[in-house]
């Protein structure tokens, strides 16, 4: 069973989510703020994190950032705020993905599976043998880790599988659509931003100058390749 822990300062959402979840077998764990889910984060294994971003002590943002500090778990943000730049910024801070209030709760469940999906597949649950090496960027099948130049590359599930499906099609461009449906595991319907987002994360990881990136690269009104190196 798979434990999902919910933070939401509105407990009738609380009651709602909880039961939602649990008709899908989930075990779920419950937080009113950042503090408490920090805490609970600490001293259980989870699979997937539902956080609120407004809520009292400390926010789901901050939440975040402190969580990528030693954790790849699956975040999914919800909010009220519905515009671009506050869909960005939550991504930016971490998250997996963004949901805006009110939300359809069978769609949340959807991205639940298939968030947890992903991060048993490319997380320790699964183990695969072989690796891609692409100049110093070598991607470990069998570990789930990606290295530059020898030095490890802390990624979350999501940015992993990113990098999974470009190393995999180096030199091919990939639309933005291309990568959320592989990677994500759905139909793609206005996703470019969410895309767009996680590979400026990856490459102010696996770049030494994001700006002039040598390993992934834009293809100005296509997408994105993996150059071969």
């Amino acid at each position: 069973m798979y434990n999902v822990l919910v933070c939401d300062d509105d407990k009738s959402i609380l009651d709602s989510l909880q039961i939602y979840l649990e008709l899908e077998h989930y075990n779920v764990l419950r937080a009113e703020n950042g503090r408490e889910a920090l805490a609970i984060a600490e001293e259980n294994e989870l699979h997937c994190i539902i956080l609120d971003i407004m809520m009292p002590e400390l926010d789901g943002l901050k939440a975040t950032l402190e969580l990528r500090k030693n954790r790849n778990i699956p975040i999914i943000l919800l909010s009220a705020k519905s515009e671009d730049i506050d869909k960005i910024q939550g991504l930016s801070f971490g998250a997996d993905d963004y949901v805006t209030k009110p939300f359809n709760p069978l769609e949340l469940m959807a991205r639940v599976k298939s968030q947890i999906r992903r991060y048993t597949t490319l997380g320790s649950m699964e183990k695969r043998e072989g690796m891609i090496e692409n100049g110093g960027l070598v991607l470990d099948l069998s570990s789930h880790t990606v290295t530059v130049d020898g030095e490890p590359v802390k990624l979350t599930a999501t940015e992993y599988g990113i990098v999974e499906y470009l190393m995999k099609n180096r030199g091919r461009i990939l639309t933005t659509s291309q990568i959320y449906e592989a990677v994500w595991n759905e139909p793609s319907y206005s996703v470019e931003k969410t895309v767009t987002v996680h590979i400026r994360r990856i490459r102010e990881k696996i770049e030494i100058n994001p700006k002039e990136p040598e390993y992934l690269k834009v293809v100005w009104g296509l997408g994105y390749k993996m150059e071969k190196l």
